[in-house]
């Protein structure tokens, strides 16, 4: 390169650099910086900040983040959402200048993260280009369309007598190890190959306890469409608050795409605990059991996100299964009647039916689907329409006879009738059944196919049945996966299969008793002797003591 060029380049650069020089002009921008005034249990309150808003994300030294959740004239209530340990009184905090928001996409499908995104599991960070603030409105009504398809929990007890549609809010409410979480682990399982994703929000639990639900879902291959929200019971009651938001709006992303999804808040009853906690910290004014005020409002704008988009909108649904622990089975509780208000019907679980071993422990006289009806496909309609009210009388007739009543044979009927209704209706855990079979087993049950066998072989007798499903013509079976109704062609069909497979369960007849031979006549035995000689003539006759005399009927006592 020649000298003259080369000159020439330094003398253009240095002029460019003095043309941006001097079209460069500082701009101060203005920063909100509030200072710690005190630090709680979860919570801080933070002077300064004049321009917060609510719900928006603070930053505190450390990179500890916090929502504004108070927000008076003086001072900020602050909801902590990490470890507060290092926090003291006059730290520096700062506004992010945005609300509070989550990592959604379906990279973390199979991923176990925390309500703030951050994965726990130990496979990297998380793969997401999206994120959808925590909290967000509810569809408008217009924007919404009825509940029409089914979901299928693979429970047979559910799925026939209390169904439950895409779309819809289903309370599942009970005491302590009643199965209340088994019924949503077996819900979400079942959705395999459904095109279902679920969310899984475990809420104030052990980590010993969501370690073993995340191993069930992995040895059942769940995960691969499952998405699990942790708020362990030892962190921050802020987490624990906004677990449920930030699960819901990692659902919702997956219905506003037009794809269904199903989440399961385990449970509501430690969220509306770390609420109060939170509340009374921040000395907002309590009302029934120690709540405040709004603790109905917090549920409601919750599970009113939980619906199914019109067509125009894509046509996805997005399906809640909440839980609640009941105390005592006491389901008029505060928190318990809030959520059945909100919901669109309940499952209540019994403990006294945990203690006879009639697992699912769903209580059918009080539970109850309002919406799920009309998504039922119309066979299940059939084969299980009167075996609600059976079970009913069943339940009210065995009652009865514990009293020890003579019963008459058509009560005795009903009664063992009963016993195989509940015999069928149990399931062990982590074991759904397909719809084929379920519809097969509920036909023959309302046939009284399963009558005759005795109690203590229902269950082979059930199994047997179950296997022979596959017996089953492909037209007919691809005729129950539909809302046609089941013909009476197609249930003698299924009906005929049944009996074939049930035949070795039935009772043997009795063998027929010979005939007796007819009796002989018997020769009259001789009259015996008389033990008293009669008394000779002219000889005295005995005289017996009273003692001695023969006691006369008459005489005996």
């Amino acid at each position: 390169m020649k000298p003259e060029s080369l000159q020439d380049v330094f003398d253009l650069t240095f002029a460019g650099i003095s043309q941006a020089r001097e079209a460069f002009t500082p701009r101060l921008v203005p920063r909100e910086v509030g200072t710690i005034t005190r630090v709680g249990t979860g919570i801080a309150k933070v002077s300064g900040l004049p321009g917060v808003g609510f719900e928006e994300g603070i930053i505190f030294p450390g990179g500890v983040p916090g929502i504004a959740f108070n927000v008076d004239a003086d001072e900020i209530g602050v909801i902590l959402l990490g470890d507060y340990w290092n926090l003291h009184a006059g730290d520096e905090v700062r506004r992010t200048g945005q609300v509070m928001d989550v990592a959604v996409g379906d990279g973390l499908l199979g991923r176990v993260i925390d309500p703030l995104g951050r994965p726990l599991d130990g496979q990297g960070p998380v793969d997401s280009n999206k994120r959808l603030p925590v909290e967000r409105a509810a569809a408008a009504i217009m924007d919404r369309a009825p509940v029409t398809i089914p979901l299928q929990t693979g429970l047979k007890v559910i799925d026939a007598l209390i169904p439950v549609g895409r779309g819809q809010r289903e309370l599942i409410l009970g005491d302590r190890q009643t199965g209340k979480t088994a019924i949503a682990i077996d819900t979400i399982l079942n959705q395999r190959g459904c095109g279902v994703l679920c969310v899984y929000c475990a809420i104030g639990q052990s980590a010993s306890a969501v370690a073993k639900t995340v191993a069930i879902l992995r040895e059942k291959g769940a995960m691969d469409y499952t998405i699990v929200v942790v708020a362990e019971g030892n962190d921050p009651p802020g987490l624990a608050y906004i677990a449920p938001y930030a699960a819901t709006s990692i659902a919702e992303h997956f219905m506003e795409t037009g794809r269904d999804a199903l989440i399961v808040y385990d449970d509501l009853t430690h969220h509306a605990r770390s609420y109060r906690e939170l509340s009374l910290l921040l000395r907002r004014p309590p009302g029934r059991e120690a709540f405040p005020g709004d603790i109905f409002y917090i549920h409601s704008r919750l599970l009113e996100r939980a619906t199914h988009l019109s067509q125009e909108l894509g046509g996805g649904s997005l399906t809640a299964l909440p839980i609640i622990e009941t105390e005592a089975q006491d389901i008029s509780a505060f928190i318990p009647t809030n959520l059945i208000s909100i919901t669109d019907g309940q499952i209540y679980l019994s403990p006294s039916l945990v203690e006879l071993g009639s697992l699912p422990a769903v209580e059918v006289g009080k539970s109850v689907s309002r919406v799920g009806g009309q998504a039922q496909r119309a066979a299940y309609r059939v084969v299980a329409g009167n075996l609600k009210l059976a079970y009913a009388q069943f339940e009210e007739l065995e009652t009865f006879s514990r009293f020890g009543a003579h019963l008459d044979e058509n009560t005795r009927k009903i009664i063992e009738h009963g016993r195989r209704i509940r015999a069928c209706l149990k399931q062990p855990e982590f074991a759904p059944v397909s719809m084929a079979a379920q519809i097969t087993v509920l036909l023959a049950l309302g046939a009284e196919l399963f009558d005759p066998i005795a109690l203590d072989r229902m269950k082979d007798a059930e199994q047997a049945l179950r296997d022979a499903v596959v017996e089953i013509p492909a037209e007919v079976s691809g005729r129950l996966e539909t809302a046609e109704k089941l013909s009476d062609e197609d249930r003698e069909a299924i009906l005929q299969i049944a009996r074939k497979s049930l035949e070795r369960f039935q009772p043997k007849p009795e063998p027929v008793a010979k005939p007796e031979a007819p009796n002989q006549v018997k020769p009259k035995p001789q009259a015996k002797a008389d033990v008293n000689p009669e008394v000779k003539a002219g000889s005295k006759p005995e005289v017996k003591s009273p003692a001695e005399l023969p006691i006369q009927p008459e005489e005996r006592l």
